[in-house]
């Protein structure tokens, strides 16, 4: 594979930035952590729509995340975390994505990949990782794409070997550690495991270049005689080389699924919202008022059916963000149940109640989805049509929501909401539920 230059931002564009978070420290409230989340997409959003029109990989947005210390909001306090929920670690996904959809999805994505060892690993896994990743401050990407079947895992005395090609790995090319996973050979059965990303084993193609999410450097990558220790290999057993039934084999042990359609609902949210914002100031500023209409009003902002395009939005919008709030206070309260930052207790969490949560979480996707896409494709005609010159953007949001929404199809989720309803069976876990 050829080598392929990349251009990166650099980090020191933020370094008042980086000087401010340090002299404040990390938030100790929940209030206090999306207020962290707010600056940072208020830093991000000044300057955007020229970002993504540049393409450079996010190298400086990253250092951002890092400094502000969102990377850190889940892990627990003993390493340096902020021990919130994700309830709250929703909504600051949300708050970042309003500024900047890429980087608002890169947060979702690692805070994910931050949990993995949390939910397949064991206890001394799950304390290991979190004391590398919140002690080195560490980003997290993720060579995770169930569809693909390329990336084999050999067992090679104490190690095991990953060999194989992803096509998607986001994040993975502004990460220090990347989240690999792929089948055992001679097997049915997946391996997690975290690997560094600086290494000769790991050739990304920086070949990302879809309509949307353009910063989130969601490439593919090729991944060559990758070696890690089987104690590395997350919920197996080391010495019999197979999967620990009582943390793979529970229904806590997919749990990650529903959580990681729940980050991108919030993206996608947090997405819409940045554009109805958007959007609001430059009506205001900018937008004319029509003058042929025989019903002429001297502002923009009076004519009734800007009035009523815009509450329209702000109702759907408002009531997107009060179901994936209450998604995000069940996903909270599942990992509460079984102990989020102490011993686990996987039993407590049964399939029926992962089941009712997946549920709720598939009604959000639905949600968001088509709000999403009513909202950021609908600003334009309250806008004009200088509104449609690239400097401002606006375009980005609707090919944000659009890019990514793709990811696995909606019509799935309103199937599972409608089997959910009218049969009352739960959504069988799946890699996509």
């Amino acid at each position: 594979m050829s080598k392929v230059q990349r251009v990166y931002t650099d980090p020191a564009i933020y370094a008042a930035e980086h000087q401010q978070f340090k002299n404040e420290g990390l938030p100790s409230t929940a209030q206090g952590w999306i207020q962290r989340a707010q600056a940072v997409s208020e830093i991000l959003s000044r300057d955007a729509a020229q970002r993504d029109i540049e393409n450079k990989a996010p190298r400086a947005e990253v250092s951002l995340l890092k400094s502000s210390g969102l990377l850190k909001i889940l892990g627990p306090k003993k390493y340096g975390g902020g021990e919130q929920t994700w309830e709250v670690g929703y909504k600051a996904i949300r708050e970042v994505a309003k500024g900047d959809g890429s980087l608002g999805m890169l947060l979702g994505y690692h805070l994910l990949w931050s949990t993995t060892a949390n939910v397949v690993g064991t206890a001394e896994q799950q304390d290991s990782v979190q004391a590398v990743l919140l002690q080195n401050n560490f980003f997290v990407g993720g060579a995770v794409n169930p569809r693909d079947s390329d990336l084999k895992i050999t067992s090679e005395g104490d190690e095991i070997v990953f060999n194989g090609f992803k096509n998607f790995n986001t994040g993975g090319v502004v990460s220090d550690l990347t989240v690999l996973e792929g089948v055992l050979e001679g097997t049915e059965d997946h391996i997690f495991t975290f690997v560094k990303t600086d290494q000769p084993g790991m050739v990304f193609s920086h070949n990302w270049d879809s309509v949307g999410l353009r910063l989130s450097e969601s490439g593919s990558v090729k991944i060559t005689d990758i070696r890690v220790p089987w104690t590395d290999a997350l919920g197996w057993d080391a010495n019999t080389k197979r999967p620990i039934p009582e943390v793979l084999g529970v229904p806590f042990a997919s749990l990650l699924l529903p959580t990681i359609q729940l980050v991108f609902s919030n993206f996608y949210l947090g997405i819409a919202e940045g554009a109805l914002a958007a959007a609001t100031e430059y009506t205001n500023k900018f937008t004319r008022a029509w003058p042929f209409g025989g019903d002429n009003k001297e502002k923009a902002s009076e004519e009734f059916y800007i009035l009523e395009r815009y509450g329209e939005f702000r109702a759907h919008v408002a009531a997107a963000d009060a179901l994936a709030d209450r998604a995000g206070a069940e996903i909270a309260a599942v990992y509460a149940s079984a102990g989020q930052y102490g011993s686990l207790v996987r039993n407590v969490v049964t399939a029926q109640r992962r089941g009712e949560v997946a549920a709720l979480v598939a009604q959000v996707k639905v949600v968001t989805t088509d709000t999403g896409l009513t909202v950021t494709s609908g600003i334009f005609e309250l806008l004009g049509a200088r509104a449609t010159g690239k400097k401002y953007g606006f375009d980005r949001y609707w090919r944000d929501i659009r890019t990514h929404s793709l990811h696995d199809p909606v019509a799935y989720k309103k199937r599972e909401v409608g089997v959910y309803q009218l049969l009352g069976e739960i959504p069988e876990p799946t890699w996509y539920t």
